[in-house]
């Protein structure tokens, strides 16, 4: 039996260095995605747990504290954030959705993922993390980090990845605009 995909399982510390850390966790994971040796659908099912309780627990309880505590992260990067958040989660559904994972719409489709998800960790690391952590103070941090891991690790456990719950998701931020026609 393969090892088992190592989704982390904080429970407490700068809520920036946790969203950091799970950034590089992503980037591990969708180099295991296009990997044809990989066991792929064990890590996009695991990936979309990583992904959903990620910024499922950064928007209801990162985004709004930084947003009032970091006079520099607007209104606008925050929704921004929500913006990507939901084209992500939507190309994420488009790979949960396809049956096999050795084909070359398999592939297309992770690659797409692939360049929202790391055009969206290289917009939040600029205009959020950076930011906050010149004007959140450590204890505020220490305190959004323990809520945030227990809000992720919760989220895992009760398999927010699931290919429902993102249709859920991506349906619920097409309602609220946050989707593109394209």
């Amino acid at each position: 039996m393969p090892d088992p995909i190592d989704l982390g399982r904080p429970t407490e510390g700068d809520v920036l260095d946790l969203i950091s850390d799970d950034h590089r966790r992503f980037e591990r994971l969708l180099a295991q995605l296009r990997d044809t040796t990989q066991d792929r659908d064990a890590v996009r099912r695991a990936f979309a747990d990583a992904l959903i309780a990620h910024g499922e627990a950064e928007e209801e309880l990162v985004y709004p504290v930084l947003r009032k505590k970091a006079t520099e992260i607007g209104q606008d990067e925050v929704e921004h954030g929500h913006e990507e958040h939901a084209e992500g989660n939507q190309a994420l559904l488009h790979v949960l959705e396809l049956k096999g994972t050795d084909t070359q719409a398999f592939d297309d489709a992770v690659e797409k993922l692939s360049n929202l998800i790391a055009h969206h960790i290289a917009e939040e690391e600029i205009t959020i993390i950076s930011p906050a952590r010149e004007s959140v103070g450590e204890r505020v941090r220490a305190d959004l980090g323990a809520k945030w891991a227990a809000r992720r690790n919760e989220l895992i456990d009760r398999g927010c990845g699931s290919v429902d719950n993102v249709r859920r998701i991506v349906a619920e931020a097409d309602r609220e605009g946050l989707l593109s026609d394209d």
